[in-house]
């Protein structure tokens, strides 16, 4: 079998019986909590978690082979590089590592449980593929293994083996080992749904000694690894360390896909044990190998170093090609899913990924631009099994390109901090660090670095530092807890506002009842049982408006909502006097929005969609919303992109956006169950969806998902004008805009500096150019002759200045305050003065206001005397309350005491 018949034997197995087929979840997770999606079972966590029905086989776009609900398998892309599982330092010393990688897996969600997911697992490897079963152990969960306590574990899933072992002729005894929590329980989290596991693992030994093979089992061998993971969630993990047993119980496995295609590579179809297994011989890292050896000129041989230090060429060449061939596939993956390399977070681990593949690339010879070449074999490789890539191809390139050009920068400058530690004899582990960290050198290639020059690298500092990074980390991470759905659950103590605001015309007011009264801090908060103020979210702003309640008039400044999802109404300060020790709970109340306000930021939100859709269109789908302000002033519309637009683009973006204004295409806002939305509509990374979603449809172009208030056509926009566009983080773009009677003031305000413009130069609108181009070259000769003048006066004052100077000991000395124009100027005309002394030393001072600026310089034979520019700016600028210093020949500072200049110089 190839790795694509293995990959598809094994979808094929499960939705035989009866399992939904699924496309592979994005590697940008849908949980906010995840750096990257990292196991299978990320897009099934809301069905773990009972947030919504076990409904696969309704999952719109999702659904590659529909079968039943409950019964799901794919094969998912997964990262594990940075957060809680990271791999990246082991990629390319082994064989079995890496930062992407493909997990096989089936799911039952409250359906099968333990006997069918063993059974049909062992059904798989051993009927369909034909592992040898004498070469398979099995674990189940025994929290007091490392007590010799087997009394204590998972019951059902032993006996269950027993079965499946003693029909196979294999003795249970030796094939079943017992594995701690460490190894055999799995937790999604902290908090959350979590159960006891059964890992399958392999004896890869050239004999198939079932003795030999049992001790290697969870020994970190790589002649005996575990392939197949089969978790029982059946527990909800509680925040006070108790487990409560879970409404439904869950099946989740996972297998590593290159594992088993490398074995079956390896051993020429599970037959031959005798050579050393790796999952990069399988076939689908060969176009990438082929690849790199085509750019290299160097040739693959599969050697695998045994420690970091000291490698064999050969050893080095290896590791290089490995590392090559898995980062490859983890970038070009990640920037198809919209993850593209940045200064943070998720961004940051690509970087460093990317980084880190350039850098060994550099040991194969190659030069910077070669990464990009091997986005190719890539999609050849996975194109087919992920479309993503194939479409993405073009963007992908792009990025890395991009990306490959300004790490050449950098590692310059990197090799420039290594050459410098170097320099002491030794690279400390704070410099080993800066590097890693900074410059994005892997410790192994400092190592090599320092090793090629016969240095040391202090490895125990620089694991001292990381594990300070660490902890840094740890302490930032904000801990969610997760609340399954368990036995007995009760219901929330407060019930949600309900919001009748979303449909509001010029009498949007609403009867309502007072439910409570919230002090928090400073401020105080009025809940009632429904509402037409919008709570602050996603972006948009809180609504603001009044409220009557027991004959009084309150101003509401702002509304938010809280975690049980009731509308806190913000009241101003005036109010919150007059409401202390008010009884209100139970009052009636008229509740009134500011409706100009409203229709002020419904017309920016509805803005911010048309650009979205605009900017997918221009740039590419790998656009996604980064974060969003919707205000009655303007609009802010942060995105994913990898460089800056042009003006040609933001021209088109613009126009584009405003011929859907004028087409006055109308505005559909409705429900429907998530997995019912059109195929094409957009949701956001982060926002947590139930499973009735809101989707706003414009026109049948723009369609998101969205909980916000919108215009009822495009045509109430009336203009959409984009003010600004920048940089604000490396990969994150912000596009600024106006619209509706902002827009028009916007304009207005640009006509009116226009006209003041015109009226200056003594111009009309159409050769308002010409005139300013004609003043601009008057200036500029202007410039050039005044420049000739005050050169010719600092010729002039730099020989009135050497004829006053003071001789002693054979050197001429200077020390004068000066008049010049900037502390440039001071330092041409010391350099000057100097020149015309020959031999000596000058001291200049300037006073440019608010501070004082001083230079010194010193000639050859004044240095030998002991004379130094350096030192003498260090003691002119402490009395001056300042700093300064510079080499023995020239040195600037300056200070703020400008009074006591003249003196200092004196």
């Amino acid at each position: 079998m190839t790795s694509a018949e293995i990959r598809q034997s094994f979808l094929d197995f499960f939705q035989k019986h009866g399992h939904t087929i699924v496309k592979s979840s994005p590697l940008l997770p849908e949980s906010p909590g995840l750096l990257f999606t990292n196991a299978g079972m990320n897009q099934f966590v809301p069905i773990f978690l009972g947030e919504r029905s076990p409904d696969v086989s309704r999952w719109g776009d999702r659904v590659l082979a529909p079968a039943k609900d409950t019964r799901a398998s794919d094969t998912q892309k997964c990262i594990r590089a940075g957060g809680k599982h990271n791999d990246l330092e082991d990629v390319g010393f082994d064989t079995y590592h890496h930062t992407m990688f493909e997990m096989l897996g089936n799911w039952s969600f409250g359906d099968y449980f333990k006997r069918e997911s063993l059974e049909w697992g062992w059904e798989l490897i051993t009927k369909v593929w034909g592992i040898p079963a004498k070469r398979l152990f099995a674990t189940v969960y025994s929290p007091n293994k490392d007590k010799g306590d087997p009394s204590d574990f998972d019951q059902e899933a032993y006996d269950i083996w027993a079965g499946i072992f003693t029909r196979a002729g294999l003795d249970p005894k030796v094939h079943i080992v017992y594995g701690n929590k460490k190894d055999n329980f799995w937790m999604m989290g902290d908090t959350g749904p979590c159960g006891p596991c059964s890992e399958i693992h392999f004896n890869l030994l050239p004999s198939d000694d079932e003795a030999a093979g049992r001790k290697l089992v969870n020994a970190g061998s790589p002649r005996c690894i575990e392939i197949w993971n089969h978790v029982f969630i059946q527990f909800n993990a509680n925040a006070d360390g108790s487990f409560s047993p879970l409404a439904a119980k869950h099946v989740d496995t996972g297998m590593g896909f290159e594992r088993v295609a490398g074995i079956y590579a390896t051993t020429g179809g599970f037959k031959n044990f005798s050579a050393d297994p790796s999952n990069y011989n399988a076939d689908v890292f060969a176009p990438l190998f082929r690849q790199v050896a085509q750019l290299s000129g160097k040739t693959y041989q599969g050697t695998v170093p045994t420690k970091r230090e000291g490698l064999s060429e050969q050893e080095n060449i290896d590791v290089a090609f490995r590392v090559l061939a898995d980062h490859a596939r983890c970038v070009s993956c990640a920037i198809a899913d919209g993850i593209l390399p940045g200064n943070e977070g998720r961004n940051y681990v690509i970087r460093r990924i990317l980084r880190r593949g350039i850098l060994y690339g550099k040991k194969l010879g190659l030069r910077t631009g070669f990464f990009e070449q091997l986005v190719a074999p890539v999609v050849e490789s996975l194109g087919r099994v992920f479309p993503e890539l194939q479409q993405q191809q073009d963007i992908v390139r792009r990025v890395i390109r991009s990306e490959e050009d300004s790490f050449g920068h950098t590692l310059d400058r990197g090799l420039a901090i290594f050459n410098k530690a170097a320099a002491t004899g030794a690279i400390t582990g704070a410099a080993a660090f800066e590097l890693y960290d900074t410059y994005g050198f892997p410790l192994d290639m400092t190592q090599l670095l320092a090793t090629e020059r016969g240095l040391t690298v202090d490895t125990e500092g620089f694991e001292a530092a990381m594990e300070k990074q660490r902890e840094r980390a740890r302490a930032a991470q904000k801990k969610e807890v997760i609340v399954a759905a368990t036995e007995g659950d009760a219901s929330a103590s407060y019930e949600a506002t309900v919001f009748t605001g979303y449909l509001i015309d010029t009498d949007n007011a609403v009867e309502a009842v007072v439910t409570d009264v919230v002090p928090s801090g400073d401020d105080t908060f009025l809940v009632f049982d429904r509402t037409p103020f919008y709570a602050e979210m996603g972006g948009q702003a809180g609504d603001t408006g009044t409220a009557v309640v027991a004959g009084q008039t309150i101003a509401i400044v702002d509304c938010v909502k809280d975690k049980a999802g009731r509308h806190l109404h913000k009241v101003d300060a005036a109010a919150k006097a007059q409401l202390a020790g008010a009884t209100l709970r139970g009052a009636k109340a008229r509740l009134s929005i500011d409706l100009a306000r409203r229709r002020a930021i419904s017309r920016h939100h509805s803005a911010a969609h048309l650009i979205h859709w605009a900017l997918r269109k221009t740039l590419g789908t790998h656009v996604r919303q980064a974060g969003t302000s919707k205000t009655p002033e303007r609009m802010r519309f942060d995105f994913s992109h990898f460089e800056a637009l042009t003006p040609d683009q933001l021209h088109q973006i613009e126009r584009m956006v405003n011929e859907k204004v004028i087409d006055n295409a109308k505005v559909q806002c409705y429900e429907t169950e998530f997995d019912k939305k059109p195929a094409d509509t957009l949701a956001f990374f982060g926002d947590k969806y139930g499973r009735i979603v809101r989707v706003v449809d414009m026109g049948g172009y723009s369609r998101e998902l969205c909980g916000g208030t919108h215009v009822s056509t495009t045509g109430e926009i009336g203009l959409i004008k984009i003010v600004a566009e920048m940089a604000i983080a490396a990969g994150t773009r912000r596009i600024e805009a106006v619209a509706g009677t902002a827009a028009y003031d916007f304009i207005a305000q640009r006509e009116a500096a226009l006209a003041a413009v015109n009226a200056r130069l003594n111009a009309g609108p159409q050769d308002v150019m010409q005139k300013l181009e004609s003043v601009l070259a008057h200036t500029k000769e202007l410039e050039k002759q005044l420049k000739a003048f005050q050169q010719k006066a600092a010729a002039g004052l730099a020989d009135d200045l050497a004829g006053k100077a003071v001789e002693k000991d054979g050197l001429k000395f200077v020390s004068a305050v000066v008049s010049v124009e900037n502390p440039e100027a001071l330092r041409s005309l010391g350099a000057q003065v100097l020149g015309k002394l020959g031999e000596g030393v000058v001291k200049l001072g300037a006073d440019f206001g608010e501070k004082a600026s001083v230079a010194a310089f010193c000639s050859p034979a004044a240095i030998k005397s002991g004379h130094q520019a350096g030192k003498i700016i260090q003691e002119l600028c402490v009395k001056l309350g300042g700093k300064g210093g510079g080499k023995p020949d020239f040195a600037m500072g300056g200070g703020k005491d400008v009074a006591k200049l003249a003196e200092v110089l004196k």
